[in-house]
């Protein structure tokens, strides 16, 4: 998952359902082995598991859903070509193949990619699935009665951008080949060497044509994967999944499956959620959540309790929350103004506004502190642990501000500990020691996005995050800095408004490499030097803490997602 935003986060939240929806090596408890073992005792088959989560799985079909990695309680249903590896940490930040043998095979330049499917994959009905059914899952997706999926289809695919999916278009997707019920082609309109990446979003999931709905589809989606749709109720608020028996570890190597059945109950308050899960009371003993972080007081009161602090999973996802500044606004347009900024901010003290280190750890570059992305650690302004106004108040009267200026932070009203008004408020109090005065524009969260993502009313200085649509550099570094990724009729991410030729060659050239390792260390590169032009102030990442139920096992939870994978939990 990217910034929650029209584009992008659901992840963050649904990560991936990232969202998490909603970073260094996540890992689950300390004896976890490689597939997550909680160590206490080997998982078994049989049972139910319980998912209490806040946001409801709306839209659950594969052509609507922004999901990374497959998703989370998608994934049970929906298989794709490739998806992430479901190992703790640092390993699940890598991707590995799924429906396909492999994780594709590109020509020379990446501009084509080549799949052949397992052979024995079967619907839940028994029939087979074929590379047609994975080319009209796709085209189906273009559909604007289906929107909402990942946009990169229709910018990556030969003469994709005026598709209007086959409801409404004779003709099919050229781009996408199946010369054989195995063998799938995608024909790209550039080099992208994370093509099997964006495989693992769910628009890549298989859809019979003769089963589909259109809108409706999404009440009983054809099933892929290990557990098929019984029950959805208000539009995802309660799911309730089954074994789906036509399918077998035989040709899925990643998804356990221990559970008989899943019950999904969403639209649930928090603070309810914790206190049930803390409680393991009844079927809450084998319930798990997918998108509730414990808060500062509830984390407080967990770690007083050895018990509770063993149920306990800890994750980082790719996500950076940092200062924006518009360079086209004055004072932000003078390079030494912001680095001064840069020097002045105590990000002691906006950690500690975002609930702790324990649910926030200090970035002084824009990319997370994974591998996978590239992470090149590197602080170009140094400002150590509460700030250096010493050095701010220098640049500033070298800026020719010797008697500090006033200027002013926008920020959401949401209570999100990222955007909000505690975190512009231990910025404005840093500011104030290096002789800026910071007066605060707070905004309800949707005249927030509005005003920050629209190149007519982008403020000079606001809060700000972003989320991977994958554990790389490229979703990360592109949307931000690329200049051709200026949007100026439309939701505009790029908000130091970039557009060096050199940063965008640099872009162009990396998407070319098929060497994912490669490409990370150049992405890493690629960040420092756009760091050096301080047009963002990173401040921190964060770190998810969820509690479990105490018959819930396996529990694995990767840096691709930084939160628990519901596709490993054993409840037996």
């Amino acid at each position: 998952m990217r910034q929650p935003s029209v584009i992008a986060r659901r992840v963050a939240a649904a990560s991936v359902s990232l969202v998490v929806a909603a970073g260094a090596a996540a890992c689950g408890p300390k004896d976890n082995d490689a597939k997550g073992s909680t160590g206490d005792s080997a998982p078994h088959k049989g049972g139910t598991l319980t998912v209490l989560n806040s946001n409801p799985q709306q839209d659950f079909d594969p052509a609507r859903l922004y999901t990374s990695g497959g998703g989370n309680v998608p994934s049970l249903v929906f298989r794709t070509l490739t998806t992430r590896n479901r190992e703790n940490g640092a390993a699940g930040a890598e991707v590995v193949p799924d429906l396909a043998t492999d994780t594709g095979r590109p020509n020379k330049d990446a501009t084509v990619w080549t799949y052949t499917l397992k052979k024995g994959l079967k619907y839940e009905d028994g029939t087979p699935i074929t590379s047609a059914d994975i080319k009209y899952g796709i085209e189906r997706s273009f559909a604007p009665e289906l929107s909402g999926g990942a946009p990169y289809l229709r910018d990556w695919l030969v003469g994709a951008a005026d598709y209007q999916g086959p409801y409404k278009d004779k003709k099919d997707l050229s781009a996408i080949e199946t010369p054989d019920d195995r063998t799938i082609v995608f024909h790209l309109n550039k080099p992208e060497g994370e093509f099997p990446y964006l495989a693992t979003q769910t628009q890549f999931t298989p859809v019979p044509k003769s089963k589909d709905k259109g809108s409706k589809y999404e009440e009983h989606p054809v099933s892929s994967g290990p557990y098929k749709v019984v029950r959805n109720e208000n539009d995802g608020e309660r799911l309730v999944l089954e074994r789906n028996t036509h399918w077998s570890t035989a040709v899925d190597s990643e998804r356990r499956a221990y559970p008989d059945r899943i019950d999904v109950r969403s639209g649930l308050d928090s603070s309810v959620i914790n206190q049930r899960l803390s409680a393991s009371q009844g079927a809450d003993a084998a319930a798990v959540t997918t998108d509730t972080n414990l808060g500062p007081a509830e984390l407080a009161k967990v770690t007083g309790d050895r018990e509770l602090a063993a149920r306990v999973g800890t994750g980082r996802f790719g996500y950076t929350n940092y200062i924006a500044f518009n360079p086209t606004v004055k004072p932000f347009n003078n390079v030494k103004v912001r680095q001064a900024i840069s020097y002045a901010i105590d990000r002691s003290s906006v950690i500690n506004a975002a609930g702790g280190s324990a649910l926030a750890e200090a970035a002084t570059t824009y990319l997370p502190d994974q591998k996978s992305f590239g992470y090149e650690p590197y602080d170009l302004f140094p400002a150590g642990r509460t700030g250096n106004p010493d050095k701010a108040k220098e640049l500033l009267k070298e800026a020719g501000y010797k008697n500090g200026l006033t200027v002013t932070l926008t920020h959401s009203n949401a209570k999100d500990f990222e955007t909000s008004p505690e975190i512009a408020t231990a910025v404005q109090d840093a500011l104030k020691k290096a002789g800026i005065t910071v007066r605060l524009q707070g905004l309800e969260d949707n005249d927030y996005r509005d005003k920050i993502h629209n190149v007519k009313t982008e403020p000079g200085f606001f809060l700000a995050h972003w989320g991977a649509d994958w554990p790389s550099g490229g979703p990360f570094l592109a949307p931000i800095f690329d200049g051709r990724q200026i949007v100026k009729d439309g939701a505009n991410f790029n908000t130091g408004l970039l557009n060096d030729k050199s940063v965008n060659a640099e872009i162009d050239a990396i998407n070319k490499l098929t060497d994912l390792d490669a490409a990370a260390k150049r992405w890493g590169a690629l960040d420092k030097k756009i760091g050096e032009q301080a047009l963002t102030v990173p401040l921190f990442h964060p770190v998810y803490k969820r509690l479990y139920g105490k018959d819930a096992k396996n529990i694995v939870i990767s840096d691709w997602t930084g939160v628990l994978d519901v596709s490993q939990v054993a409840v037996k």
